[in-house]
């Protein structure tokens, strides 16, 4: 029978073929076709012949094909034919398809959509028909049979296809089913339909099925729903990697459940190549991901922004056309999000309307933990990322030199914050990605060197970081150290420290990198640079502290450890002991060379030698000796002979310049430390041995301090030749040297005060001799500032940081203040006697803090040490706040006669500054600080008390003392003692818990004191005030306290029409005639400007919602969460609204006040106007404007547009006002003409703005009045026109007038000189 087919079908003529056919029937022919097809003979000839005798013109030929052709495909999904005679087939097939008639195409589609939605595809390979039959159909413009009705072919196809994605879909064909569509020609409608149910699939998949259906989604998406595409990826892995977070951290049992975390991430990898593959074919796909990134940094980016999306963000950066863009996002949106947290941190207002959400430094982080699971692709972006963060917002230098770089305590700004999270970011990589760690390095180590002159502390600190993470990985990259090293002696001093500090650890595991540092610093110790001589120094100081020599007290013993704590691998054996020991010695050798350099160099050696002892106690033979000789240089070893130290050889003369050429006060200061140090240490373990012969240079080194002290307290300052005769001047040669001498005399008594007192063992004569020390010191002193006071320049003025040590100090005040031992009593009573003494004692410690406060560290031995120092001051705090509480300024004030500061007051600075530094330096540590203010010994027996609790208790020991100061006597109210003590409440009161019931009572006692006392002190003021809002921001929102207050400002300085009497109300004491302006009104604009500013946030943060539900059919359902948002905005906005209704009406005095009222006024309508730009957008949403939105509209036109005309009437008819002549007018303009114009200029200005704003405002309302249908304006008087025109006439008579003025213009000036007292006292 097949073979009579196609010898019918070889004749030119098909009649005979198509008789042949009509006698057979259709099954015989679907089953001779099945068989030829299966037995893999010429089964493509048959197919033709058989179609080529079943033409469409004729209904049975029609129907014979449409037959066949369902049987074809029902052969091609057995899977039981050759590949070759499938893929004739499928050929022929498709060629066919155009010639069936529409009818017939209808059926066919039918059958497959019937097919797929019940499942009954067995390989899914006739799929590849479906596409063609769609197009035909598609293309076929009669009208076809549906239902009751009919279709266009176009129209027809919709249907099908929504039929189609309407069913379900076999998992296994579902990349099959997707792949097929992007041969569909299809409409938007249609794209989004299919782009919909496809993302539906995601969940039903398996895992590994994802990745081939992403790229097929993709290859889709170039026909439209880019950014839904985008959107639904993006939202399901977010949801997956949420879930898998979730198991991970919660139950144990739900672990063999779950997917593996690799494998999870291994999908995710293979997802982001193809997303950036399909990127990179397709520009608009990459526009629209920018477009997600944008819209995520505007509203809320809970849905978008997420790990998964920022890999795929940093993937993106590989392609050089979005590399700039993404980058540029990705740093705003990181510091967005640090400034949205500090806003909503600051703010109990915000936190209780916005959930909090997660932040994008974590985001980030987690992706730099997955990026191990080999997402090469993401790594490169996360390296660069992190060196955008930390060039944009590390610390800057500002223009006095100084970095305004903070602690790592107060790393609560957004800058700092960004900072450390791109070295965080790149640590972590390091740590993680082996391949790219030469490249950090690299990068860091550079940054290191070319930006000597910028601050780079927050490089060095990655760096050390990074080398302390395991200095055995960088021996691999540790030719890029030794090249640094090269440029140790070009690089400043601060630098060149961090640097050694943070590869110490390096030095110790490799050899190489080690001599290559001591070749260059040998080098830089003869360099002609003094900053690379200092270095030099520097770095030898610091291998000498760190190559410990056998025999050396062991680390424990040392009170600090950093040294070999840093480095994971000990490799130190005893051999390498005795080399150190070698090495140790040839280094101090080469120091010693130091000590014929400049000052500075000696300087940094004295203040070195300490450490370097302490670490290594095996050199104190060497370092002693040194010392030893070195001040023999200077020493007069005549018993009798006064002074006992050649301060002339201190001074080195070249021509007229004159300076220090020994640091005297500092050799004796370093020695005075190390003795101490051998004496208390050493000593004791070499009587234990029975050494005797080590025992020289300290006993000769003791008795030269003995005999210099007994001998400086013979000597007069007439010995020195520094008496009050002589000359202190700066400008002449003399006046310097002197000043020099003074204060070398004024350090050696110091030093000589601690050395006498640490030695004394409390023995009155001991105390007496540190008596008579501070007296020559002090006479010095005096004189130094009488002078500087007489010569008015501030240089000799400035003093220079104390020799004392912080630990001594603080022994010595609390010798001073809290020793009641009876045997210590008497000697005691020599240095109590002295109130001078112990002035002197408080204000070394004030000094010490206060260079805590700006350095992060005090001078002198152990001032590096961040526990050493925490603990000197716990023990200065204690001893401060004792005496302060138990001896009030009061009664210390009433009883004394000298001028100068009490202690009392001293000790109440101390703690002020004290309790900031602790704050920002050790803020971890809070608890422990306060409980060693507690007087109680007795901490193991009590329960834990909170942080909370200990500061109440602190705090309420200053509130009495404040109520004691507020009781007094106007005229013995002290102002300064005052401001001190809530500047101390302030930084107590941050410690409390805002939730606590302390916090509220701090609150109310605050309020309490403002609303009570009406001191006329504008600095006290001020202080008191602040501390209020500081405490109300974080329990709610000011916005009643502003009005309240503004309403008692507007009763105290009355109202712009001086016929209105304003009736008092008198909320606040504090508010008077005195305070209420400046000082209060300007807190009160700035308070205002916060509660505008956290509005404004939380209107954009609406409107980025808003955009982004803008999907076609949005029910008002998913708006409805935003309403107590919008209610709360309206209700700060129409508080505030009545806050500045009062202001307008005040009277207040040109300056500062009326600029920032206008200003905030300014800010005021633009609010306003981003609120009804908002609705606008609501509108569109068939959403209506709420009831109370109208009345604050109704409230702005009544109680505040009006009043702003008044107030800018007001402000220019007192400037009209002002008395200016003629004459004084033109001497003006040759005299001050720039500055009285820069300062018409700038109290001009805001007006203008704030006219705009308020037309700007009245313009969006008539908007939002149509598009609402409700009549916003019929409560608004529209402003007036502002359009003029010039009259000619009047122009005229100006002019004119100005002629005859400038004739008279002599005569006029002589009159304004004669009436000027009077025009002033009409003025007042």
């Amino acid at each position: 029978m097949d073979q009579k087919i196609l010898s019918l079908a070889a004749e030119k003529t098909a009649d005979r073929l198509q008789k042949f056919l009509q006698t057979l029937k259709e099954d015989d022919l679907a089953n001779l076709l099945k068989n030829q097809a299966v037995k893999g003979k010429a089964a493509g000839a048959l197919l033709r012949a058989i179609f080529k005798g079943s033409p469409c013109s004729e209904e049975a030929g029609a129907l014979r094909r449409l037959k066949i052709y369902s049987c074809c495909v029902q052969l091609l999904e057995s899977g039981d034919l050759q590949k070759e005679v499938a893929s004739e087939i499928i050929g022929f097939l498709m060629l066919e398809v155009h010639n069936f008639p529409g009818a017939l195409l209808v059926e066919l589609a039918n059958e497959f959509v019937d097919a797929i939605k019940e499942g009954n595809l067995m390989n899914g390979k006739s799929l590849e028909l479906l596409p063609i039959i769609f197009t035909a159909l598609a293309t076929k413009k009669e009208n076809l049979a549906y239902g009751k009705g009919e279709l266009s072919g176009e129209e027809y196809k919709k249907q099908l296809i929504n039929t189609l994605c309407s069913g379900r879909w076999d998992h296994q064909f579902v990349i099959q089913l997707t792949s097929m569509f992007k041969d569909v020609p299809l409409t938007a409608e249609e794209v989004e339909i299919v782009v919909e149910k496809v993302l539906t699939m995601f969940s039903k998949l398996n895992l590994q099925e994802i990745p081939p259906l992403v790229c097929q989604l993709l290859v889709l998406s170039s026909k439209g729903s880019r950014k839904r595409v985008l959107e639904g990826i993006i939202a399901f892995f977010n949801k997956l990697d949420k879930q898998h977070s979730e198991e991970q951290s919660g139950d144990e049992l739900l672990d063999f459940v779950t997917v593996p975390s690799g494998e999870l991430r291994h999908v995710e990898g293979t997802i982001i190549l193809h997303m950036v593959f399909a990127i990179k074919l397709d520009c608009e796909l990459g526009r629209e991901l920018l477009k997600l990134l944008k819209a995520g940094q505007q509203g809320d980016f809970s849905s978008n922004i997420c790990p998964f999306s920022i890999a795929l963000f940093l993937s993106v950066t590989r392609i050089q056309r979005f590399e700039e863009q993404v980058f540029d996002l990705l740093k705003s949106l990181v510091i967005k999000s640090f400034k949205d947290l500090q806003l909503l941190q600051g703010s109990k207002f915000l936190q209780n309307l916005v959930p909090h959400r997660c932040c994008v430094s974590t985001m980030i982080l987690e992706v730099v933990k997955n990026s191990v699971h080999s997402w090469d692709h993401v790594t490169q972006g996360l390296v660069e990322l992190g060196f955008i963060l930390m060039d944009s917002y590390g610390p800057k230098k500002i223009p006095d030199g100084k970095t305004n770089e903070a602690s790592s305590g107060l790393s609560r700004m957004p800058n700092q914050h960004a900072c450390k999270l791109g070295a965080n970011i790149l640590l972590e990589t390091f740590k993680i990605h082996e391949m790219i760690r030469q490249e950090i390095l690299e990068q860091v180590l550079n940054r290191v060197v070319t930006r000597g002159s910028s601050p780079i502390t927050h490089f060095i600190d990655l760096l050390s970081d990074i080398i302390m993470y395991s200095p055995l990985v960088l021996q691999s990259c540790s030719s890029k150290v030794t090249e640094t090293f090269d440029y140790l002696s070009f690089l400043p001093l601060q630098t060149v420290q961090g640097l050694l500090k943070a590869v110490q650890p390096l030095l110790k595991v490799s050899l190489s990198v080690r001599d290559s540092l001591i070749l260059v610093l040998r080098k830089a110790m003869f360099a002609s640079q003094l900053d690379a001589r200092k270095s030099a120094v520097a770095g030898f100081l610091l291998l000498l502290k760190n190559f410990k020599v056998l025999g050396s007290l062991s680390s424990s013993q040392c009170s600090q450890s950093i040294g070999i704590s840093q480095v994971h691998v000990d490799v130190h054996s005893r051999y390498n002991s005795v080399a150190n020991e070698t090495f140790c010695l040839e280094i101090m050798d080469s120091l010693r060379r130091c000590l014929g350099q400049q000052a500075d160099v000696r300087l940094m050696l004295y203040e070195g030698f300490y450490d370097v002892l302490r670490r290594n106690s095996q050199l104190a033979n060497s370092i002693m000796q040194t010392l030893l000789s070195q001040l023999k240089q200077f020493y007069e070893p005549e018993p009798d002979m006064l002074p006992p130290l050649k301060l002339e050889a201190c001074i080195l003369t070249q021509g007229d310049q004159i300076s220090l050429q020994e640091p005297l006060d500092c050799l004796l200061c370093c020695i005075q430390h190390c003795l101490a140090w051998y004496k208390s240490r050493v000593v004791p373990l070499q009587q234990k041995e029975e050494e005797e012969e080590e025992e020289g240079f300290y006993q000769d080194l003791d008795d030269m301090l003995e005999s210099i002290t007994s001998r400086m307290i013979k000597s007069e300052l007439e010995d020195f030749e520094l008496d009050k005769s002589a000359d202190f001047s700066q400008n002449t040669g003399i006046g310097i040297k002197n000043n020099i001498c003074a204060f070398l005399v004024m350090g050696v008594c110091e030093v000589l005060i601690e050395y006498n007192f640490s030695i004394s063992n409390f023995s009155k004569n001991k105390f007496e001799e540190v008596l008579s020390l501070f007296m020559c010191y002090k006479e010095l002193s005096d004189i130094l500032n009488e002078k500087a006071g007489k010569s008015k320049t501030k240089m000799a003025n400035k003093t220079n940081d104390s020799f004392l040590s912080m630990k001594f100090v603080s022994d010595l005040l609390t010798a001073l203040f809290r020793d009641s031992t009876q045997s210590h009593e008497e000697s005691l009573s020599v240095l109590r006697s002295s109130s001078d003494f112990m002035r002197y004692a408080v204000s070394v410690a004030l000094q010490k803090v206060q260079q805590l406060k700006e350095t992060g560290h005090v001078s002198g031995p152990d001032g590096q040490n961040p526990e050493k120092v925490f603990q000197n001051l716990c023990d200065i705090t204690r001893v401060l706040l004792w005496r302060y509480t138990s001896i009030p300024t009061s009664v210390e004030e009433s009883g004394k006669k000298e001028k100068g500061k009490s202690i009392s007051l001293l000790c109440l600075e101390g703690l002020q500054k004290i309790f900031s530094a602790v704050q920002l330096f050790y803020q971890p540590k809070i608890h422990q600080f306060l409980r060693a203010l507690d007087a109680t010994d007795k901490e193991e027996e009590e329960v834990e008390v909170s942080v909370t609790q200990r500061a109440a208790f602190q705090i309420r020991q200053f509130q009495r003392s404040l109520l004691n100061i507020l009781s007094s006597q106007e005229e013995e109210f002290n102002s300064k003692e005052a401001l001190l003590l809530v500047t101390v409440l302030s930084n107590l009161s941050k410690l409390l818990e805002p939730s606590s019931t302390q916090f509220v009572q701090m609150l109310s006692w605050t309020t309490e004191i403002c609303k009570e006392n009406s001191w006329e002190d504008a600095s006290f003021c001020k202080g008191l005030m602040n501390l209020l809002f500081s405490l109300h921001v974080l329990c709610k929102s000011p916005v009643t306290l502003l009005r309240d207050l503004s309403q008692d400002i507007h009763g105290h300085l009355g109202d712009i029409d001086q016929d209105v009497e304003v009736e008092k109300t008198n909320h606040f004491a504090m508010v008077n005639l005195r305070t209420a302006a400046p000082t209060v009104c300007l807190l009160l604009l700035s308070q205002a400007e916060k509660v505008l500013e956290e509005v404004d946030w939380l209107i954009t943060k609406l409107k980025g919602q808003v955009s982004q539900e803008i999907i076609p059919e949005a029910s008002s359902q998913p708006t409805l969460p935003n309403q107590p948002i919008e209610k709360a905005i309206i209700i700060q906005l129409g508080t505030l609204l009545t806050f500045f209704h009062e202001l307008v009406q005040t009277a207040l005095p040109s300056g500062s006040c009326v600029d920032t009222l206008l200003k905030d006024l300014c800010k005021m309508y633009t609010i306003l106007t981003a609120l009804v730009r908002y609705y606008l957008q609501v509108c569109q949403h068939s959403r209506g404007i709420p009831k109370n939105m109208e009345k604050l509209v109704k409230l702005s036109g009544s109680h505040l547009t009006p009043l702003c005309y008044s107030f800018i009437s007001y402000i220019q008819n007192k400037m009209s006002k002002s008395p200016k002549h003629t004459g004084e007018k033109k001497k003006e303009k040759t005299a001050a003409g720039p500055t009285a114009m820069a300062r018409a200029l700038r109290e001009t200005k805001p007006i203008p703005n704030l006219i705009f704003a308020i037309e700007q405002y009245e313009k969006f309302l008539i908007h939002l009045s149509k598009r609402s249908k409700v009549n916003l304006m019929q409560h608004i008087k529209l402003s007036t026109s502002r359009d003029f025109k010039i009259k000619g006439n009047i122009l005229d008579m100006v002019l004119q007038e100005d002629e005859d003025e400038d004739e008279e213009g002599t005569a006029s000036e002589l009159e304004g000189q004669n009436k000027e007292p009077a025009k002033k006292k009409r003025k007042k």
